[in-house]
């Protein structure tokens, strides 16, 4: 693990938890894909650049999670390198307490901070076309986060970002962490169809077609959506809903987990509101969520 691998003449990637991108233009310029997970990942991937002789010049942030954004502010404070993300997830990496905030709905506690959820603040600027190496093109692939972006080297490597989830990892979790799921479904059309060498999502090893994976992904989807939907037959309210289905799943409880898995019921309930699936209904002084 924390190997450097080549995969393209200008492109490597540093297999770890959250897989890192290092694309070299310029002769000897380095632009890490994700900043690592934490201070130690970093630690590592610098190791790396430094060993080859590289200058890292810049970090894209494929979105704002911490476990992607972690090292970040380690990597400007030892480099000076620039940090950038695509739209409202440069302000959260900014400002890296709105994370953990939204994902528990109100101010947080002790127990999310962690690298996992609360990363290092860190100056981080938005991604726009003008600011990439030549060499690097980026597609939206939104649905994760607020928005995500997947990038494209000039060896025609992907790196995926969370897009994808693994299919060893779908029947563990089963609810992969969402913010929109249309925009994901959308996504998830969008990536079957890219052409490329290489593709390498951030939680899985490297493949050289999607197509398989994101039908398992778009799968799994509608699969969560109709036990939800089936859940709810008698009305349910969020908390019990996410009750049944972490039973369901045989998902093991924790706070950070009950944030994650609560955040995308919410999801997949406004969803199927919005499809006139599942309807907000008031009994008294509950917000019950029943099945149309």
């Amino acid at each position: 693990m924390y190997d450097l691998n080549k995969v393209g003449d200008n492109t490597y990637y540093i297999d770890c938890p959250t897989n890192l991108g290092i694309y070299i233009y310029n002769g000897n310029k380095a632009c890490m894909i994700d900043g690592g997970s934490d201070n130690d990942a970093a630690k590592k991937a610098l190791k790396h650049i430094k060993d080859n002789g590289w200058t890292l010049e810049m970090i894209l942030n494929t979105h704002c999670h911490a476990d992607h954004t972690g090292g970040c502010a380690y990597l400007r404070k030892q480099t000076g390198c620039k940090v950038y993300a695509p739209g409202a997830d440069s302000a959260i990496i900014n400002f890296s307490y709105l994370n953990p905030t939204y994902l528990f709905g109100g101010n947080f506690p002790v127990d999310m901070e962690n690298k996992f959820t609360l990363a290092a603040p860190c100056e981080c600027l938005p991604i726009t076309p003008d600011i990439l190496p030549d060499g690097i093109e980026y597609i939206h692939v939104d649905g994760h986060s607020f928005e995500q972006l997947a990038f494209r080297t000039k060896d025609d490597v992907w790196f995926m970002a969370d897009s994808l989830i693994s299919a060893a990892t779908l029947p563990k979790y089963k609810i992969s962490f969402l913010y929109d799921i249309d925009k994901h479904l959308d996504t998830l059309e969008r990536v079957s169809k890219l052409s490329g060498r290489l593709f390498i999502p951030s939680h899985c090893p490297p493949m050289e077609q999607v197509k398989e994976l994101a039908e398992i992904n778009r799968a799994n989807i509608f699969e969560v959506a109709e036990d939800i939907k089936r859940l709810c037959r008698d009305g349910a309210t969020i908390d019990e809903l996410i009750e049944k289905l972490l039973s369901e799943y045989n998902i093991r409880l924790y706070i950070m987990q009950y944030a994650l898995v609560g955040f995308t019921t919410r999801s997949y309930l406004s969803w199927l509101s919005r499809k006139g699936e599942i309807a907000p209904v008031f009994e008294g002084t509950r917000l019950m969520w029943k099945t149309v």
